[in-house]
């Protein structure tokens, strides 16, 4: 005797069925095959490139903007008494540290080369507060600052570039001229390298760090802070940030913050990964389309077996549920395959491009804040793209099932 078979709905059992291939209808199959392609290619290479985007956007917060100020006063003339002012902003909301800062712009010159830098004079206890600088040191510390007087911290590439290491010797040239026997000479310093630092290609190759005291020294100023700068939990109240400090400290302070330096780039980040998504969308779209097709010819195919099915009692309802059925299961199977591929290259692409980068030298990046392509995968993002790619190959089908809802039996049945 055999064994029944597990009950399935009607309609789900059809809407199955006309998902396989017949030998009859082999094209019908084979645009149903490209929808699924469609739609898996789709979903993932966009939550592929989202992952990068977000990669990115996570770099110039955490890299960028973990040593430039995020928000900032300073005062035209030096603030001599600047520890007041560093409590005063740590009790600000928002604020995670703050810290003295002084800025000047020099040359730096050793075995016969030269280079720009902007040269930051610190504290160290109070930078680590608002930097990442001191999770990134590679060689020696920034403690060191303080040990002996004209030390200096430099980045990585900058080291490279000039040919330095620990415990050599790097001559720097302030652009003030300073009358002499001689005449109007730029001002010279020498400076031993205590410290090298490790952050992103733009950060190792322009920014140098010495002591706070060392960098008034220079100015030839008593010893003082040009301004405070700080971190903040949210970087985009940071215009905010810098205006409070200013109002409540009562003093004549200017504010600054990270939108006026490097806005531009994370606006262009968040610029493009709108655009990218949407184009890629299309993608997606275009499957969509792809399903609306395939089930518009399979309603032409299937006519003859729908006015049997509403001959034997079958209702329109019946009939459209069948149809929508069949389109679901297509955009279930592109998107659920799809979207794990796109976890898959998200997590490795990073690992992949630099195999590939290494491998060809290529060198890709070198040009941009970060020298290999980051990868941060958003389980937000991927429920989006999964639910939004369900949800249109859903409504693809409408169009169709309501179609095929409409076919009059005798009208279908009188030449066969």
């Amino acid at each position: 005797m055999k064994k029944p078979s597990m009950f399935r709905p009607l309609s789900l059992y059809l809407g199955m069925r006309y998902t396989r291939a017949e030998k009859n209808n082999r094209f019908l199959s084979f645009i149903s095959l490209i929808s699924t392609l469609g739609l898996m290619l789709g979903v993932a290479v966009l939550i592929t490139v989202l992952s990068v985007m977000n990669g990115f956007d996570y770099e110039l917060r955490t890299r960028i903007l973990g040593t430039v100020s995020q928000a900032s006063v300073y005062s035209p003339d030096l603030i001599s008494d600047w520890q007041p002012l560093v409590e005063i902003a740590e009790d600000q909301p928002n604020v995670l540290g703050a810290a003295p800062f002084t800025q000047m712009q020099g040359m730096l010159t050793a075995n016969g080369q030269v280079t720009g830098a902007l040269i930051n004079g610190i504290e160290p206890v109070f930078e680590n507060r608002v930097s990442i600088l001191g999770d990134h040191m590679i060689d020696g510390s920034l403690e060191s600052l303080d040990l002996a007087p004209f030390s200096m911290v430099v980045g990585e590439q900058l080291a490279r570039g000039l040919g330095l290491s620990i415990g050599d010797k790097i001559t720097m040239v302030l652009p003030e001229a300073s009358a002499s026997a001689a005449g109007v000479v730029p001002r010279f310093k020498r400076f031993t390298i205590t410290g090298v630092f490790n952050i992103s290609p733009e950060v190792d190759s322009s920014i140098v760090y010495i002591s706070l005291n060392d960098a008034s020294t220079l100015l030839r100023l008593p010893d003082g802070a040009q301004g405070v700068r700080m971190k903040l939990e949210d970087i985009f109240q940071a215009p905010q940030a810098a205006l409070n400090l200013v109002d409540v400290s009562g003093m004549p302070l200017y504010p600054a913050d990270w939108t006026q330096t490097h806005g531009n780039l994370f606006g262009a980040i968040k610029m493009e990964k709108a655009m990218v998504g949407l184009l890629l969308f299309f993608i997606i779209l275009v499957a969509a389309f792809n399903i609306v097709s395939s089930l518009v010819m399979a309603v032409s195919e299937k006519q003859s077996d729908i006015a049997i099915l509403r001959t034997m009692g079958a209702t329109p309802r019946l009939i459209r549920r069948v149809f929508m059925i069949q389109g679901v299961i297509v955009g279930l199977t592109g998107t659920l395959i799809g979207g794990v591929f796109g976890v898959i290259f998200a997590l490795t692409i990073s690992d992949f491009f630099a195999w590939v980068n290494t491998g060809l030298g290529l060198n890709l990046l070198d040009a941009y804040f970060i020298n290999y392509l980051p990868s941060k995968l958003d389980w937000f993002d991927v429920a989006l793209v999964c639910s939004a790619t369900i949800t249109l190959s859903f409504l693809a089908t409408i169009y169709p099932a309501a179609r095929a809802a409409k076919v009059k039996p005798a009208e279908a049945l009188r030449y066969e």
